[in-house]
């Protein structure tokens, strides 16, 4: 049995971006062939796209974890890494996606609407890439940022001009099987409409859809009888209609009571797409008139409905009475409310350069440790990211790009002293501004810097000079007064 799922929490997942490769080229006859590391690919994004073969969320229901693939990581001879492939979803036209705090991100209607669910990681730069005048060589390349992971809820609302609401068996389900070419299923028990159902109907020159919405209690603004999943799906609806039901059996139901109950709650409901219910133009439908009773109390009620300015329809599916003057009404309806809205303009693509005075990045105290500081920014925080912590060389260069940014002038002047720590995304050190910036960068073996750590530890070349004085005739250990590592 096929099953109608229109309120979904998904988790997706970028890929994330490879990392860069440090090498050197290596060629007979070549000592100095320079850095070849290639950089690594970036990671794949997780797509929404809208497609109209798609009518439920139901695969998301079983499978609510969507994950692209990641970049590969670059290697020698400046072979940069295949990126990642990007991963799209297909989801049903008129599906709004939210965040976990009901926040609206986008309305996606239209076929082929795409919206980028997650992006994913920028790929690691290469030693090569990295390679400048003041670093030849460079002994280090940058990581692959990870893929950026969200929870998001999709929920389906139905796309229609004309939404039919009710209590339940009050005919909605037959109206819209003798209005177009829709075959619901129709049974005289409650709530056998269970998920809307959607028909195209034809008046005249105007052609628009209708919804069958789900059957309406008192209470369903409040989630009584999943009223909140029902309501959803007339946000958009141009038109609302009433279908009232002249023949019920229950003695303390009149039509009157009927429309003033639901209008009590779509007034409660607030549709989460902006705008309200109370604005969109109204219709009455006195449905089943064949009933003789029927006939008589719509008759009876009508003259109230028409003091109110409510247009007002006695139908009958079983007879058709009544219908070709409500669909050429629903139409007129439709088309109105079409010539009002808006002409629609292509997409403007926006650029908004960054101001003058914008660093990219702030700083703040930190309001846990006492003397601390945060810095935030996109920049810094992604440098910090794609940071080898375990390799000076590549240490010394994140400081020389904070440096030049301006975060240890703008730490100075937040009051920042030598050694108070310093926060930037997931990394805490303690600030040394000491640390020089720019060209003037010393040289030093590759991976390492001199400027982070002074090493006492006797090189190769100085071991070679005590060796030999050691086995000159006469001479003692120049080295046996001091301490150093093996």
């Amino acid at each position: 049995m096929s099953r109608f799922v229109d309120r979904v929490t998904i988790n997706v997942a970028a890929g994330g971006g490879g990392n860069g490769c440090a090498s050197v080229h290596r060629e007979k006859f070549k000592p100095l062939g320079g850095p070849d590391g290639g950089n690594g690919g970036r990671g794949g994004d997780v797509v929404l796209v809208v497609d109209p073969s798609v009518h439920t969320l139901l695969d998301f229901h079983f499978r609510p974890n969507a994950r692209a693939t990641n970049g590969r990581q670059g290697q020698g001879a400046n072979r940069d890494g295949a990126q990642g492939e990007d991963l799209e979803l297909r989801v049903p036209d008129g599906t709004v996606v939210l965040n976990t705090e009901g926040e609206v991100l986008a309305d996606l209607v239209g076929p082929g609407t795409r919206l980028v669910a997650a992006r994913g990681g920028h790929g690691g730069l290469g030693n090569a890439a990295l390679a400048s005048k003041a670093r030849k060589a460079p002994g280090f390349a940058l990581l692959g940022e990870e893929g950026e992971t969200r929870e998001l809820v999709l929920e389906l609302k139905s796309v229609a001009d004309v939404g039919l609401v009710g209590f339940p068996s009050a005919g909605k389900s037959s109206l819209i099987a003798v209005l177009s070419a829709a075959r619901p299923k129709i049974a005289d028990y409650p709530f056998t409409t269970l998920v809307p159902n959607l028909g195209v109907v034809t008046a005249g020159e105007n052609v628009f859809t209708v919804a069958d919405v789900p059957g309406l209690i008192p209470g369903a603004s409040d989630g009584k009888g999943l009223g909140l999943d029902f309501l959803r799906h007339i946000e958009r609806c141009a038109v609302l209609v009433h279908v009232i039901d002249c023949a019920t059996y229950e003695t303390d139901r009149d039509p009157v009571s009927d429309y003033d109950a639901l209008e009590a709650e779509l007034a409660k409901y607030t549709p989460s797409l902006g705008g309200e219910l109370a604005d969109r133009p109204r219709l009455v439908v006195l449905n089943k008139v064949d009933v003789p009773e029927a006939k008589e109390l719509a008759e009876m009620v009508r003259a109230e409905f028409t003091e109110r300015g409510l247009p007002v329809f006695e139908v009958s599916t079983a007879s058709r009475e009544g219908l070709r003057e409500l669909t050429f009404a629903l139409g007129a309806a439709v088309a109105e409310h079409r010539a009002a809205q808006p002409i629609l303009e292509p997409t403007r693509i926006v650029l908004r350069p960054t101001a003058v005075d914008d660093s990219g990045f702030t700083v703040i105290a930190d309001p846990e440790q006492p003397g601390g500081f945060i810095v935030r920014g996109e920049r810094p925080e992604r440098w910090v990211r794609q940071t080898q912590f375990s390799n000076d060389e590549a240490v010394g260069y994140l400081a020389d790009r904070l440096a030049r940014l301006g975060v240890e002038e703008a730490l100075a002047k937040a009051g920042a002293v030598p050694g108070c720590p310093v926060t930037i995304g997931d990394v805490s050190f303690d600030w040394e501004p000491s640390t020089p910036a720019g060209i003037a960068v010393l040289m030093t073996g590759r991976g390492s810097d001199v400027r982070l750590e002074q090493n006492n530890r006797i090189g190769a070349a100085e071991r070679k000079a005590a060796k030999k004085a050691r086995r000159a005739p006469g001479a003692g250990d120049p080295f046996e007064d001091e301490d150093f590592e093996e």
